[in-house]
């Protein structure tokens, strides 16, 4: 049994582990859904922001009319590549805290509810020919990391991006070439990025998660609690059927020795020569010895009750199902004080049935002995048997009858029927569980059919094989 208690445990804490694990998984991925639906609502918010703004705007002119400039003086061959990037960048370094003002400007306008960083930055910078014949490519990203434009300065990892935009642009100048002036025109592909970072995005979705996780911590906690006080419930009452069968086997095993004692005296008295002559003794030793006998049964009966059917070793012997029966309900008959009790028996049978005597009849008498006991005023019994598919033996009284509901629960150990009348008559719940445990060992069943103050039926049926 103790290994039965740890696998019951073991699997117990690997169905909390499962549900924990799927538990996790559910609310990770909630997580990330969280997550993409607040940052799409930032996208969104925020997008083409400086396009839209016309301060912002402003600003994009200034550095766009001096980017050209640059890559003007560089298609005369004025200055190079390096210069051209570095002026852009002297030039956007001069002004950025204007740009970031105005832009955390507008997004108070937006009212956003948190801390939000913009930048922009470049991907990619092309001097186009116009024949189609070569490229110039000033800067790419694909070769290194992009280029910071405006905006705060934090790495690409930390940032999402917002969106790209392409400016195309075909630009006439012109410039003092050898004493003269002369115009050009060159097409410029200038590609950008927007990016933006959260400070304590996490915290911002795990906040909108919060009754998620509450609800989730505490059903975890209700389901760790429920598994908990339901193992140690068991364990518990484990331990009290321990003790009871325990006990049963003591109080037995002390019961049997001054009972021996008994029986012993009794034969010694039997064998009295003065006793034997003396009839009204002799009577009185005989009721002595039979009283003996009676309780040293009930004894083993009580023993026996705390075996369950996988545990009752059966003696079984060939019977001829009739006399069987009649033998049992004649006996039981002459038991009885009351002389009220109507028997009716129905028993025509020719067959023989392999059982064991000793423990069928304690079934059979255990159920019509429950008749008697909650049977009324004028009661009736009937026993009827026949032994067509199987051996089958019908036990109905017209007694108090059983409440529907306490009928599944009339062959557990120790149950009794939850009725105020019922409760005047003594017993231990015991009989009825020992008469289904008996039937159980012989591959049997035993049903109930009761109706309130009409009476009770008890099927028994055993196979023949």
């Amino acid at each position: 049994m103790h290994k039965k208690i740890r696998l019951l445990i073991i699997i117990s804490i690997i169905g909390l582990l499962a549900l924990s694990l799927i538990q996790g998984y559910l609310i990770n991925n909630t997580y990330k859904l969280k997550k993409d639906v607040f940052i799409s609502e930032t996208k969104s918010a925020i997008s083409r922001l400086d396009d839209l703004s016309p301060n912002l705007d402003t600003i994009n002119d200034l550095w766009q009319a001096h980017f050209l400039n640059l890559v003007a003086d560089y298609y005369i061959a004025k200055i190079n590549k390096k210069q051209v990037l570095a002026g852009l960048n002297s030039f956007t370094d001069s002004i950025n805290n204007l740009y970031i003002s105005k832009y955390q400007g507008e997004l108070k306008k937006k009212k956003i509810g948190y801390d939000l960083k913009f930048q922009k930055v470049v991907n990619t910078i092309i001097l186009i020919d116009s024949l189609g014949i070569k490229n110039d490519t000033l800067f790419t990203s694909k070769k290194a990391t992009a280029f910071h434009l405006l905006g705060d300065k934090f790495s690409q990892e930390k940032g999402h991006k917002v969106s790209s935009s392409l400016w195309l642009t075909d630009h006439t100048f012109e410039r003092v070439v050898n004493g003269k002036i002369k115009s050009n025109t060159f097409n410029l592909q200038f590609q950008t990025e927007d990016r933006m970072n959260i400070d304590g995005w996490e915290k911002i979705v795990l906040g909108r998660m919060a009754s998620l996780l509450i609800i989730s911590f505490f059903i975890f906690l209700l389901v760790f609690g429920l598994l908990y006080y339901s193992i140690k419930s068991f364990i518990t009452q484990k331990k009290i059927a321990d003790i009871k069968t325990d006990f049963v086997n003591n109080i037995t095993h002390e019961l049997k020795t001054p009972l021996s004692t008994l029986t012993l005296a009794t034969r010694m008295l039997q064998r009295n020569d003065e006793i034997a002559t003396s009839e009204n003794a002799k009577n009185i030793v005989n009721t002595i010895e039979r009283q003996n006998i009676r309780l040293q049964k009930l004894i083993d009966q009580v023993l026996n009750n705390s075996l369950g059917y996988q545990e009752i070793k059966l003696n079984k012997e060939l019977v001829n199902t009739e006399d069987y029966l009649n033998i049992i309900l004649d006996d039981f008959q002459l038991s009885l004080d009351s002389k009220s009790i109507i028997f009716h028996k129905n028993i025509n049978l020719n067959k023989q049935i392999n059982i064991d005597k000793f423990y069928f009849t304690t079934a059979i008498l255990n159920i019509l002995e429950n008749a008697v006991k909650y049977g009324k005023d004028n009661l009736e019994i009937s026993v009827s048997a026949n032994t067509n598919a199987n051996f089958e033996v019908a036990i109905k009284d017209n007694g108090i009858g059983i409440p529907k509901k306490e009928i599944p629960f009339l062959f557990d150990k120790f149950y009794r029927v939850g009725n105020t009348e019922i409760h005047n008559v003594k017993g231990l719940g015991l009989g009825l569980f020992y008469a289904n445990q008996i039937i159980k060992a012989h591959k049997g069943i035993i049903s109930v059919e009761s109706y309130l103050d009409k009476g009770t039926i008890f099927t028994i049926k055993i196979p023949f094989v």
